[in-house]
C-alpha cells in the first residue's frame, strides 16, 4: 500500500486501511513503522513488491494469493514448496482470477442501533450488498467506494469494526469433509508464509467442518 501510494497514511487511504488493520491484530507500532518504510522504499531493507499468485488446491479449489515481499524468487518457491507438499499446485497468471470479484467490505457492530437501518443508510451510502447476521452488519462496496463507505458510517457514530479489500468468489466449489479439511489445512500453511497477505479460495466449506477443524 505504501508502494502504490505513498508512505503518509493521511493521504493513501489504502495504507491508512492497512495500519487499521494492523493495529486490530495488535501489531507493535515499530513494526507498522517499519513495514511502511519498507514498502515506500525507505531505509529499512528492500522496498517491498505487492503482486498476486494464482493456482489450485484439493479438489480443483481456486487459490488467488495476494504477496508483498522484497524477493520474487524466495517467495515463488516458498509458495510452490507448499501447495506441492499439501496437494495444491501453481497455475499461470489469469488462471482463476476471474473467477473472484474484486469487492470492499465494511464490517459494523449495531451496539443498540436497529441493523435494518444500517443496512438502509449503508446503501444510500453507496454499498452494493448488505448482509446482517445478528448484531454485526457487513456492507459490501466496490473498492473505490470503500474509504466513502466506511467515513459515512463513521459520521454516523456508528461503531466500524474494519474496513478492508477483498476478493469475493463468484461461485463457490462444494467440498466432502476430507477435501475441505485439506484446503483449511493448505490456506493456513500458506498465509503462515512470511510474504504472503491473504489468501483468498472459492470452497463451500461447510459450518460443521470449519467447527471441528477450529477445535
Amino acid at each position: 500500500a505504501a508502494r502504490q501510494g505513498g508512505g503518509d497514511p493521511s493521504a493513501n487511504y489504502r495504507l491508512r486501511l492497512a495500519v487499521q488493520k494492523a493495529k486490530q491484530i495488535n501489531m507493535p507500532q515499530e513494526n507498522i513503522e517499519r513495514a511502511i518504510k519498507r514498502g515506500a522504499g525507505g531505509s529499512e531493507g528492500a522496498a517491498l513488491e505487492e503482486f498476486t499468485y494464482e493456482g489450485y488446491g484439493p479438489a480443483g479449489v481456486a487459490l488467488l494469493l495476494e504477496v508483498a515481499t522484497d524477493n520474487r524468487n524466495r517467495a515463488a518457491a516458498e509458495i510452490r514448496n507448499v501447495l506441492a507438499r499439501n496437494g495444491g499446485s501453481l497455475g499461470a497468471t489469469g488462471c482463476v482470477s476471474w473467477l473472484f470479484d474484486p469487492k470492499g467490505i465494511v464490517t459494523v457492530e449495531a451496539d443498540g442501533r436497529d441493523p435494518e437501518e444500517i443496512g438502509l443508510l449503508a446503501i444510500d451510502a453507496g454499498a452494493d450488498d448488505v448482509r446482517i447476521d445478528g448484531r454485526t452488519i457487513e456492507i459490501y462496496t466496490q473498492p473505490n467506494d470503500l474509504e466513502w463507505v466506511r467515513e459515512t458510517m463513521a459520521k454516523r457514530k456508528l461503531n466500524v469494526v474494519s474496513a478492508e479489500r477483498t476478493m469475493l468468489p463468484k461461485s463457490t466449489v462444494p467440498l466432502d469433509e476430507a477435501a475441505a479439511l485439506k484446503t483449511l489445512r493448505l490456506v493456513d500453511r500458506l498465509e503462515e508464509l512470511d510474504d504472503v497477505l491473504k489468501v483468498y479460495f472459492n470452497a463451500d466449506i461447510p459450518i460443521e467442518v470449519m467447527e471441528k477443524y477450529e477445535g
